[in-house]
């Protein structure tokens, strides 16, 4: 499979209606992104991949990512092993350990020892009978024990909310084998105060996640960037501005290692499909 280039990350193909997601994807291939990434809080995430794997012909559909604590690890590589027979080399599973809020709403306390559940869940996979190959999969890395744990049993890294600088510290440690395929968040506005409209409230609900607390902490931000979603913070995370804004961003990620970035285009109405906007960045950028 390509993971080069730029791919789109998006919910509403997770999430939206079907019908729609299979169109928006195939405009999507046809457009020049190399990726379709969605997410997963549970339920039949891969059948929604196979929808969009049927809607298209090449482009790489991955799971970004694929709630381990949410699926049993046997019949994940089942269904995966369907995929691969009817769309060979085509789906990427990214699995992440999510978040202990999440995972705790509906059973508290399972969230613990996220390392060892992730080692866990991948050793599933490697028993598994067919196995899913460790070239199919990436991890949602983000520290350092868990991006050491992708070097050595997955693919590569799919960090999510991280900066070029978290790239760079990442393809530093992980040297020159492993891929990296950064989440990139952007806002297609040149008017500030609109970009922070759209952008703060959403960034704010991440940013009460520990993980993503610790992440930025690790990049070098204080409690105060974090609790107030400070400009400094906001302008870090997320791409905003015209096209070339938003290239130069991708470029900053490529500089520093990544192989692939996929960009998530938000909204003031978060359950609008951005299909004018993916339009301007394929023009711009592919």
């Amino acid at each position: 499979m390509d993971l080069s280039g730029i791919g789109v990350w998006s919910h509403q193909l997770r999430y939206g209606d079907p019908a729609v997601a299979a169109d928006a994807a195939a405009e999507l291939e046809a457009l020049g992104f190399r990726a379709l990434w969605i997410p997963d809080t549970g339920g039949p995430v891969l059948d929604v991949v196979g929808a969009l794997l049927a809607a298209t012909s090449r482009v790489t559909v991955a799971t970004g990512i694929l709630n381990l604590w949410m699926h049993d690890p046997a019949q994940i590589a089942a269904r995966t092993a369907d995929l691969a027979a009817d769309h060979p080399n085509r789906f990427l599973m990214g699995i992440g350990v999510s978040h202990a809020p999440i995972v705790d709403a509906a059973e508290a306390g399972r969230y613990q020892r996220p390392l060892a559940a992730m080692t866990a869940f991948l050793d599933g996979l490697d028993k598994a009978d067919p196995p899913v190959p460790v070239g199919d999969r990436v991890l949602a890395a983000l520290g350092p024990k868990m991006l050491d744990l992708a070097a050595n049993r997955s693919r590569g890294i799919h960090p999510y909310l991280v900066t070029p600088e978290h790239t760079r510290q990442a393809r530093e440690r992980l040297g020159e084998g492993p891929l990296i395929l950064p989440e990139q968040t952007v806002i297609l506005t040149t008017d500030a105060d609109e970009a922070r409209a759209i952008g703060r409230p959403w960034l704010a609900g991440y940013l009460e996640l520990p993980n993503y607390q610790n992440s930025m902490r690790r990049l070098g931000f204080t409690e105060d960037d974090i609790t107030g979603v400070s400009d400094r913070l906001f302008d870090a995370m997320i791409a905003w501005g015209d096209e070339a804004a938003i290239g130069r961003r991708v470029e900053a990620h490529r500089a520093a290692g990544a192989d692939h970035v996929c960009l998530q285009v938000l909204l003031a109405d978060q359950r609008a499909v951005p299909r004018a906007q993916w339009r301007r960045l394929a023009a711009a950028l592919l």
